[in-house]
């Protein structure tokens, strides 16, 4: 057999799936007249943008919101949305799990569709507060609508088998499943891939913290994070911005975060104006860290490297303006550059010396020693910020990191090349992983000692603790946030001196 469960290929069988008889048919209790025949706008929208980030490759952050509004979604409706479509994939692993176990079969043995909408209803019933009944007369309605009545009567007996057993149960069987070893259970009780949990646990023992971590990371990546604004110095101040917001309250850490209870922030005045911004705590962090880091000499002239989408070179754009400085960004990819140019509007134009679109790797050679500070938010895996961008960790393979490293390293050499002499560095990523932070920055370092550049490593975690004194950070050179430990994205920071 060829076809895949819930209705693969057209063969919709009465007597059961891929034209095997698998006893008597299941239904749901409600009565054929009472039967869900039209989608729930709400969950509609969850399961489009689900689809949507299977077949193209978008973002669920990037698909959601336009689709709500092109709908008229709002309010409760809108909420409820949100939290499905995000909660499903960032329990996707888990949810397949419990899936396999109650189809009796494989979930790439079921038409991806069917499965999406299986995902969602296991979500509504294992990590909502939506009635078992509900959810699973939903599921069926949205299947039936979408892949017919046959893939409805599979979608049916599996969302049946579901709502047989609660979470903690569900988890003990699915976690008992995975065998003995450790990090496979708690890869597939807590949905990272498992290479990915290996990968965090090394990032753990690496960054000086400890292994028995593990589980409340893994969880903390599957909480929905707060929306988290940013004040911008010299535009705005922190009061006025949560004054505004209304039920927000001020960061646990950055002098300009804000984070907020709820709401939408783009209904927001100061974030439609641009003086405020919706940017991470640690993403502030690091940028402010920067920033306050002393140098000798002249500080006029601040280059980041990477610029795109423009949240951090807004942020250091603002402090530039304060101080008479003045803010090149440069981003390779012409659509980001466009987003950098928007996050800028509100920023004065003495401080934004260009938006440009070029190669990171050869502006070290088409401006050597040019800048006063330069950032470079290498491009990475985001393995740090799976809160955020819950689809990533299914996206990502080890395979990528080959690449990455290589271009963080190029980058890295650019930056060294394109401060000067008693200038600084902030080496950033979204990713804990060693081999895209400590380890990269060595190899960067290398590579730029080994084409005649000294550099000497400054001490980032006292730079932190100057913006945020109570942050707890092991004693090393290098620093590293933590999402179960600041209520951050995995952000990390290394600055370097261009010393000759």
């Amino acid at each position: 057999m060829t076809g895949r469960s819930g209705g693969a290929g057209g063969q919709r069988r009465s007597g059961g799936q891929d034209g095997q008889r698998r006893g008597p048919r299941q239904y749901t209790a409600a009565a054929p007249s009472q039967r869900r025949r039209s989608t729930d706008p709400a969950r509609a929208v969850a399961y489009d943008v689900l689809r949507t980030v299977a077949e193209s490759d978008a973002y669920a952050n990037l698909v959601l919101p336009p689709l709500l509004r092109e709908r008229n979604i709002t309010g409760r409706d809108a909420g409820f949305a949100t939290e499905l479509a995000y909660g499903t994939l960032r329990l996707r692993g888990r949810y397949d799990a419990v899936i396999e176990q109650a189809a009796g079969r494989e979930p790439s043995a079921i038409d991806e569709p069917v499965l999406d909408a299986l995902r969602l209803g296991a979500h509504q019933v294992l990590g909502m507060r939506v009635p078992a009944h509900a959810a699973a007369s939903e599921t069926v309605g949205l299947v039936r609508e979408r892949s017919g009545a046959g893939a409805a009567q599979f979608a049916n007996a599996v969302m049946r088998r579901i709502t047989e057993r609660d979470l903690d149960t569900w988890l003990e069987l699915i976690g008992d499943a995975a065998g003995e070893d450790a990090v496979a259970r708690l890869s597939v009780v807590e949905s990272h891939p498992a290479w990915v949990t290996r990968a965090l646990r090394e990032a753990l023992l690496g960054h000086g913290r400890s292994a028995d971590e593990l589980a409340a990371l893994l969880h903390a990546d599957n909480a929905a994070p707060r929306v988290t604004l940013v004040a911008r110095p010299g535009l705005v101040e922190r009061d006025e911005l949560l004054a505004q917001a209304g039920t927000a309250e001020a960061g646990r850490y950055a002098p300009t975060a804000v984070t907020l209870a709820g709401g939408d922030p783009a209904a927001l005045r100061l974030i439609r104006s641009g003086r405020a911004g919706v940017q991470d705590e640690g993403s502030q962090l690091v940028a402010l860290a920067l920033a306050e880091t002393p140098i000798d000499g002249p500080d006029e002239r601040w280059l980041d490297l990477c610029a795109g989408p423009g949240g951090k070179a807004a942020l250091l754009a603002a402090l530039a303006a304060t101080r008479g400085a003045r803010l090149v960004a440069n981003e390779v990819q012409p659509h980001r550059a466009r987003l950098v140019t928007q996050a800028l509007t509100a920023v004065p134009a003495e401080a934004v010396d260009q938006v440009r679109t070029g190669d990171g790797r050869q502006v070290g050679d088409d401006e050597p020693g040019g800048y006063d500070r330069v950032l470079l938010d290498a491009p990475c895996t985001g393995l740090g910020a799976l809160r955020r961008r819950p689809e990533s960790r299914w996206r990502r393979t080890p395979a990528d990191l080959a690449a990455l490293t290589a271009l963080q390293r190029e980058l890295l050499v650019s930056a060294l090349r394109a401060v000067r002499v008693g200038g600084v560095v902030g080496y950033v990523t979204c990713s804990p992983v060693l081999a895209e932070t400590r380890l990269a920055a060595l190899d960067g370092v290398r590579a730029a000692t080994k084409a005649g550049l000294e550099v000497e490593r400054l001490d980032a975690r006292a730079a932190l603790h100057r913006i945020a004194p109570e942050l707890d950070l092991p004693e090393r050179d290098d620093a590293q946030l933590w999402p179960h430990v600041h209520g951050t994205d995995a952000m990390h920071l290394t600055l370097l001196r261009r010393v000759g």
